[in-house]
């Protein structure tokens, strides 16, 4: 009889479709073909050899229509990892269809996209999931758990550093790096700090990519925080401390180096701190790619239960308008307001 339960149970689980068959379509792949409550039904592509090797991989059907793998394998959630300046049409084929999602990073490079995305999938009463994924980092969730507990006091400032490089020496996008790249730091700011209320910005092509490959931004939170943001893809991600957050208030101070490697959090006045490193052999908790798992411990349940997303698509939406600021502010060289 468990054994049988357990077989009904096996053939209950949520059944998934991924369409992109790139580097984050593979982690999407993996980490919902993983779970004891997901199963991989297809992958979808713009390529067929790199579809097909994708779809064998995981022993799937693959499909290079998303109107033909929904008629045909009818998924009960779908999962959208696209170059984010070609998403558009697969999202609203995804939603018009009446299907449930979750969209990699960023929504859109269009406002007016993202708000059309937004606005269709509420009209389907849809499940809309985006996967800012660096929240789900071991040291994340501990800042998190600190800043929730009253650890870190009335906050004070943030700074947001992140610094690598970029394949191409042509941006796709002259603004890449502010809409695309670094729709982290605003999302992780929001979400450590609360609204970012206004901010400036400074941006340089310095970097011979033929776009604003680096910026700096100077930042006021609605609780009367200050913050820095500095982002390149002008650097190296081989550099220790490519990425930095440091979050100050009046009791405390807490560091994230490089998203999953180091959480520390020292008290005022304390000459000692509390470090957390991942363990020698805990691959999972130092591997960026099981950020994406952790969320899907929080998303998939979430979505069983009828809730609302952990991280909703409109935080993409929120991250794109904070992007748009920083360019309105750079080519207007002025102070702009995001509330």
């Amino acid at each position: 009889m468990d054994n049988e339960l357990a077989d009904t149970a096996y053939e209950k689980r949520l059944r998934v479709a991924v369409i992109g068959a790139g580097g984050w379509g593979y982690q999407h792949a993996r980490a919902f073909s993983s779970r004891d409550d997901t199963k991989l039904v297809a992958i979808v592509g713009r390529t067929l050899s790199r579809t097909q090797a994708r779809a064998e991989r995981f022993k799937v059907p693959w499909y290079l229509d998303i109107d033909e793998m929904i008629e045909k394998e009818r998924p009960d959630f779908v999962s959208v990892c696209l170059p984010a300046q070609q998403n558009f049409e697969p999202t609203m084929k995804v939603i018009r269809a009446g299907i449930s999602l979750l969209a990699e990073k960023p929504l859109s490079y269009d406002l007016a996209q993202a708000e059309a995305l937004l606005s269709a999938s509420r009209e389907k009463n849809l499940f809309f999931a985006i996967n800012f994924n660096q929240r789900y980092s071991i040291p994340c969730l501990k800042a998190r758990t600190t800043i929730d507990e009253g650890k870190l006091g009335n906050p004070i400032f943030a700074l947001w550093r992140f610094g690598h490089g970029w394949g191409a020496d042509t941006l796709s996008h002259p603004y890449l790096n502010a809409i695309e790249a670094q729709c982290h730091g605003f999302d992780m700011l929001e979400h450590m700090f609360g609204p970012i209320a206004a901010l400036s910005a400074e941006m340089t092509d310095n970097g011979g990519k033929k776009g604003y490959g680096t910026f700096a931004l100077s930042l006021s939170f609605k609780n009367g925080a200050v913050g820095s943001f500095l982002a390149t893809l002008d650097a190296n991600d081989a550099n220790r401390n490519c990425q930095y957050l440091e979050l100050s208030g009046t009791r405390g101070r807490i560091l994230i180096e490089d998203n999953y490697r180091r959480y520390s959090y020292q008290e005022t006045g304390s000459e000692t701190e509390e470090v957390w490193q991942a363990p020698f052999f805990a691959d999972a908790e130092r591997c960026f790619g099981h950020n994406l798992d952790r969320h899907l411990d929080d998303l998939i349940p979430a979505f069983l239960e009828g809730k609302e997303p952990p991280v909703p698509a409109d935080r993409g939406l929120r991250a794109l308008r904070l992007a748009m600021a920083a360019i309105e502010s750079f080519e207007k060289h002025t102070r702009v307001c995001t509330e």
